[in-house]
């Protein structure tokens, strides 16, 4: 009995193998193994107008960063010639074609240390000094940016492996975000805050080894020709290198992530904690400042001042929130510590908060209004035309009347509809006002219209004497 489906389920596997090899093989487009060898080999190089090319995406990154733009900073992403060597030493590795490691490598470096100094050199003459978003963002990486690279050069090789050139690789460029950590590095440089410079190297590091990493997995995916041969120890022994690389790389960026992932906690379980415990009628919390670091819990408190037993009450509840250690620091009326400035801000803040619903009302009440004054003029402006129409088509009606309302069910459900008077000389059979009745539904275009029947003679015009 069991025989007939064991026997199919071998069908089933190969038919669902043969729907997916055919959905995703990277075999059915892929270019020459020559061709992409080229491709890759010719951005390895370091010369001519490339290192101009690099000088000037430097320069753009560095002023977007400078400025705080994304713009600008993704048009140097754009730009940027440095995925070309990352690349190249990926696919040295994995064909072990060392010389091209090597070669691939030493450009890389010198690539490296040319965007340094360039960057150096800007943000040590530009009038901007303050430390804008976008160079914070580079100073501490984790996890995720290990992942952003892997995929993001993933995506790279399978681009590059193409017949057709695709707009993949200025898309991995802008994912990957090669340009704004050397960048960033070179501020650290220029100011003397060491912690962008070993930051934004270590992300850059992290995004140099994984688009590699990602490279040499799609070569030998690919399997694409070796160049050398290669025995079985040097095979391991580029195995091993290359995964230890990876393990040295994302192993401080998941202690990292793992910091960050705990601070966030922190002010999540903070920010609930303060929005149950803190909730008083005649108190109200004005600022707040949460530092994961120290476990510390600054409020500014203005209203009725907390009593200290009331306080204690609150802190033996820290634990039930996943707060245990963490300190409340509080400032209240009175105490010569509370931040006036914070204050204000806090104030104005709610203050805008309130505003912005306030306007938000009333521009949907004022979009409201106007969509039915657009649907009373548009009745309007049909009526005429309706009048003379149904004159035509049936003479005995002398007075039509349309007006806009509203049908309210027996259970409370509202729907706009069109409310129709009909005016005739004579009392209509049933056939004729349902004729009447589906006109108007087409003419009007419209299925909710109420239409009622009145017989009323057309007054008699006034005959002068």
């Amino acid at each position: 009995m069991n025989q007939p489906r064991s026997a199919s389920f071998p069908v089933v596997v190969k038919w669902i193998r043969g729907v997916v090899k055919d959905r995703f093989s990277l075999h059915e487009d892929k270019a020459d193994d020559d061709e992409i060898e080229c491709r890759i080999r010719e951005g390895v190089e370091l010369r001519g107008a490339t290192p101009w090319i690099l000088i000037f995406a430097i320069f753009v990154a560095s002023v977007g960063l400078n400025v705080n733009s994304t713009a600008v900073i993704i048009g140097a992403m754009l730009i940027s010639p440095l995925m070309g060597p990352i690349m190249g030493a990926g696919l040295g590795a994995a064909v072990f074609d060392y010389e091209l490691v090597k070669r691939s490598l030493t450009n890389l470096g010198i690539a490296t240390l040319i965007s340094l100094l360039v960057s150096a050199l800007y943000f040590s003459i530009t009038p901007l000094q303050q430390t804008q978003s976008e160079l914070l963002a580079r100073a501490s990486p984790t996890i995720w940016d290990v992942l952003i690279a892997l995929f993001g050069g993933l995506a790279g090789i399978v681009g590059v492996t193409r017949k057709e050139r695709s707009n993949v690789i200025p898309g991995v460029a802008i994912a990957t975000a090669l340009m704004p950590p050397v960048c960033t590095a070179g501020f650290g440089l220029a100011t003397g805050q060491w912690h962008f410079l070993f930051g934004a190297l270590y992300l850059y590091a992290i995004n140099c080894v994984f688009i590699s990493l990602a490279t040499v997995i799609g070569i030998r995916v690919l399997r694409l020709k070796r160049h050398g041969f290669a025995d079985a120890k040097a095979e391991k022994r580029v195995k091993i290198t290359l995964i230890s690389a990876a393990l040295l790389t994302a192993l401080p960026s998941g202690i990292l992530a793992l910091d960050l992932v705990r601070q966030e906690v922190f002010k999540s379980n903070a920010q609930a904690f303060i929005h149950r415990e803190f909730n008083f009628g005649t108190a109200k919390v004005v600022d707040v400042q949460i530092d994961p670091a120290k476990r510390i819990i600054d409020l500014s408190i203005v209203g009725e001042p907390i009593k200290s037993d009331v306080l204690k009450n609150i802190e033996a509840k820290l634990g039930d929130s996943q707060l245990e250690g963490a300190q409340i620091v509080l400032h209240q009326a009175g105490d010569n510590k509370i931040d006036v400035t914070a204050l204000k801000s806090s104030l104005l803040s709610d203050l805008l908060k309130e505003s912005q619903e306030t306007v938000k009302r009333r521009d949907e009440q004022v979009q409201s209004l106007k969509g039915e004054l657009a649907a009373h003029n548009a009745l309007s402006a049909q009526a005429a035309d309706v009048a003379k129409e149904i004159r035509q088509l049936y003479p005995e009606v002398n007075m039509l009347t349309l007006a806009s309302g509203i049908t309210i069910s027996a259970s409370g459900e509202q729907q706009k509809s069109v409310l129709t008077l009909i005016s005739t000389d004579a009392t209509l059979p049933p056939n004729s006002k349902k004729k009447i009745s589906d006109w108007l539904k087409v003419r009007l275009k419209s299925d909710e219209i109420s239409v009622q029947f009145e017989v009323k003679r057309a007054p008699e015009p006034i005959r002068k004497k």
